[in-house]
């Protein structure tokens, strides 16, 4: 297979965008399916081989649901059942999430029947990519949980895994050699620093060692313009969505705070108020940061300085 390198002028798609995400891990050809075997196996620590694909779509009639971002569940040769997910910019109780997702798809499998038998479960594994926010206290950025006794470090052994790849801890990761690296380092320093210019030296060289890497690379450059056109639009609708649910968490803490500090102080009414404002006029700046062509990112960036 012909690899596929970039230089610092190319401007690759980002594949953090969980659409991007999607569109490079989901379709229907050789080099789509074998590069999420690929990462599949890198984040597992076991080597499979994916056999069927869905995607979850959109919600059309819903513009504004807070959760715009494609997860991808597939179904390995063996039946074993993973979700993948990237989420850019995960929320405070992402680890709630994952975990009812993580039932939600280890419940899925259907064993009634007259060979009911709870052996015949297959182990389930939701993975979640977790973009510009740490979750964790520690300074790993790779983690797998299953249920386990914390006090006697005993594990119940069962098939539910949650693993979770927190690229904003990867600082140390991409300055080591790529020989050195391990799988999992490989990939999360493709997806972290795919767009960065000044590291296309390590991603050529982490493209050359990893055959899933080099696949995921060929599907982002085959892209067309009219379908990179087509992220773009999709981002910028992202993009509304995201302060639609700034403003709305704006609202319930004020909410919250207020509540709180009026049993506690009799006061809290103007302060929820004053806080409220506050965040109004964050969000109106956005927007008219926005209005003027800047992304959400570069509009925050402003807003710092």
């Amino acid at each position: 297979m012909k690899k596929i390198h970039f230089s610092p002028d190319d401007e690759p798609v980002d594949i953090r965008r969980d659409w991007v995400f999607k569109a490079v891990f989901t379709q229907d050809n050789p080099m789509s399916k074998g590069a999420l075997s690929k990462l599949v196996s890198a984040l597992i620590e076991r080597e499979v081989t994916i056999d069927t694909i869905s995607a979850n779509e959109l919600p059309v009639d819903k513009p504004w649901e807070r959760n715009i971002r494609y997860d991808i569940n597939c179904r390995t040769i063996e039946k074993e059942l993973v979700n993948v997910e990237m989420s850019l910019s995960p929320s405070s109780f992402e680890p709630l999430r994952m975990e009812y997702y993580a039932g939600k798809l280890h419940t899925s499998q259907d064993i009634r029947g007259s060979n009911y038998e709870y052996m015949n479960l297959k182990q389930t594994y939701q993975i979640t990519i977790l973009g510009q926010r740490s979750l964790f206290s520690d300074d790993d950025f790779f983690h797998s949980y299953e249920y386990y006794d914390p006090k006697r470090r005993i594990s119940l052994e069962g098939k539910t895994r949650i693993i979770t790849v927190e690229l904003a801890k990867l600082t140390n990761v991409v300055d080591k050699p790529s020989d050195s690296m391990t799988s999992q380092e490989h990939w999360a320093v493709y997806i972290q620093y795919l767009t960065d210019p000044t590291r296309r030296d390590k991603i050529n060289e982490i493209i050359d060692k990893e055959e899933g890497i080099a696949m995921a690379s060929e599907v982002l450059h085959a892209f067309t313009k009219e379908e990179i056109d087509y992220f773009r639009k999709i981002s910028e609708e992202k993009h509304e969505a995201d302060l639609y649910e700034l403003k709305a968490n704006a609202k319930r803490e004020g909410h919250a705070e207020g509540h709180a500090e009026g049993h506690a102080e009799g006061r809290a009414e103007g302060h929820a108020e004053g806080r409220a404002e506050e965040r109004q006029d964050l969000l109106n700046a956005l927007k008219d940061l926005q209005s003027k062509g800047l992304t959400l990112d570069d509009a925050i960036k402003t807003l710092d300085a």
